[in-house]
C-alpha cells in the first residue's frame, strides 16, 4: 500500500499522516517515558531537606530501640568503631583477646617478632589481615604513630542493668555489682573489671555520661576478662541504683569519711551494689545519698586516698573472703 512507513522499503511523505515520526522519541512500547512530576525536596536523595530527615528518622528509631527491654545489648551506644595504633598496643590487644575485626598492615613494613605475633594471633583468631599502603594508615592514624600495624575494634556491647539481676540470680549467689560514678580513665575500668573477675562479680555498672567506656585500653587493662565479665551502661546511675535497691540489694558506697570502716563491713555476705567514685571528687551528691550505708577503707600510712581501680580490688577482696568465711 503506497504511503505505508511499516512496508519494507516505502516512503513515507510528510504531511501524509497524523501521529508521530521517526525521530520523534518512537512509538508504542519504544517511546520516551516521562519522569513524571517533581518529587518533594524530602524524596530527593541529595538534597539537604532529604538527609536531615533521614537523620531524623534514624534518632526516632534509636530512640526507640534505646526504650524497649527487648533488644538489652546495646553495641556501642551510637560510639565509632576504634582503631589501635603501634606495634606493643596491637599485640596487647590480641593477647587480650579484644574482639576486633581486622587488622591492617602497611606495605613495606619491617618485620620483627611483634608483627610476626600480631598477624599470627589475628589469623588464630579469624581476624581478616589487610595489606594497605602506607599513605593510607598515616591518613587513618591522623598522623599519629602506627609503626605499620593498625587494630579495627568495633564498638563494645553494652549489658542493660537488669541483666546483671539476671546474671546474679542465675548463679545463686548474692548478688555482688561494682557501680563507677565519675571514673573516667579507662585503664581504672579495665583493672575493675578484671577485680570483679578475679573475685566472683556479676558485672560493672557504669553511666552513659561523664564516664570511662570499654575502649580498646580498658579491654587491654581488663586482659580479657571483658569477655566474660559484663559491663553495663545507666542512662541515670541514680535511677538505676534506687532500682537496685528496690530488688533487694544494698547500695554500699566507698567514702574516706564513711559510717563504718571495711573490717566492721557486715553487709559484705548479702546481696550489694559497690559503688566507687573518682578518686579527686568521690561520691557524686546524689549518688551518696542513695547509698545506703559508706564505707572507708582503713590506712596504715599517710596516704589519703587510693586509686579508685586499687580501692575496688581491695573491697571485693575483703568480700570475697567474708563469704568464703561464712560457707565454712
Amino acid at each position: 500500500m503506497a504511503g505505508n512507513s511499516q512496508r519494507r522499503g516505502a516512503m513515507r511523505k510528510d504531511g501524509t499522516k497524523k501521529g508521530m515520526v521517526v525521530g520523534s522519541g518512537g512509538q508504542r512500547r519504544k517511546q520516551l517515558q516521562g519522569k513524571g512530576p517533581t518529587p518533594p525536596k524530602e524524596e530527593r536523595p541529595n538534597h539537604p531537606a532529604a538527609r536531615r530527615a533521614k537523620l531524623a528518622e534514624r534518632s526516632a528509631a534509636n530512640r526507640g530501640r534505646s526504650g524497649g527491654g527487648a533488644n538489652r545489648r546495646r553495641a556501642g551506644d551510637g560510639e565509632t568503631p576504634e582503631t589501635v595504633l603501634g606495634r606493643n598496643p596491637v599485640v596487647e590487644c590480641l593477647r587480650a583477646g579484644v574482639p576486633a575485626t581486622a587488622l591492617q598492615v602497611a606495605i613495606g613494613t619491617t618485620t620483627d617478632e611483634r608483627v610476626r605475633e600480631a598477624v599470627s594471633l589475628a589469623a588464630d583468631m579469624g581476624i581478616s589481615i589487610l595489606e594497605v599502603a602506607k599513605t593510607d594508615l598515616d591518613k587513618m592514624s591522623g598522623g599519629a604513630l602506627h609503626q605499620g600495624l593498625a587494630l579495627q575494634v568495633p564498638p563494645y556491647a553494652y549489658a542493660h542493668p537488669d541483666e546483671l539481676l539476671e546474671i546474679a540470680g542465675d548463679s545463686g549467689d548474692p548478688a555482688l555489682i561494682v557501680a563507677l560514678d565519675g571514673v573516667t580513665d579507662p585503664r581504672n575500668l579495665g583493672a575493675v573489671v578484671r577485680s570483679v573477675g578475679a573475685f566472683g562479680g556479676h558485672g560493672v555498672v557504669v553511666p552513659q555520661r561523664r564516664a570511662a567506656g570499654m575502649t580498646a585500653v580498658a579491654w587491654r587493662t581488663s586482659a580479657g576478662t571483658a569477655a566474660r565479665v559484663p559491663v553495663a551502661r545507666a542512662t541515670n546511675l541514680t535511677r538505676t541504683l534506687q532500682e537496685y535497691a528496690s530488688a533487694g540489694l544494698m547500695i554500699a558506697g566507698l567514702a574516706a569519711d564513711g559510717d563504718v570502716t571495711l573490717d566492721e563491713f557486715e553487709l559484705a555476705t548479702d546481696p550489694v551494689v559497690v559503688v566507687i567514685g573518682s578518686e579527686g571528687k568521690g561520691l557524686g551528691r546524689l549518688v551518696k545519698q542513695t547509698c545506703d550505708v559508706t564505707v572507708s577503707i582503713p590506712m596504715a600510712g599517710p596516704v589519703e586516698s587510693l586509686n579508685a581501680s586499687v580501692a575496688a580490688g581491695v573491697v571485693l577482696a575483703e568480700i570475697s573472703r567474708q563469704r568464703r568465711a561464712r560457707l565454712r
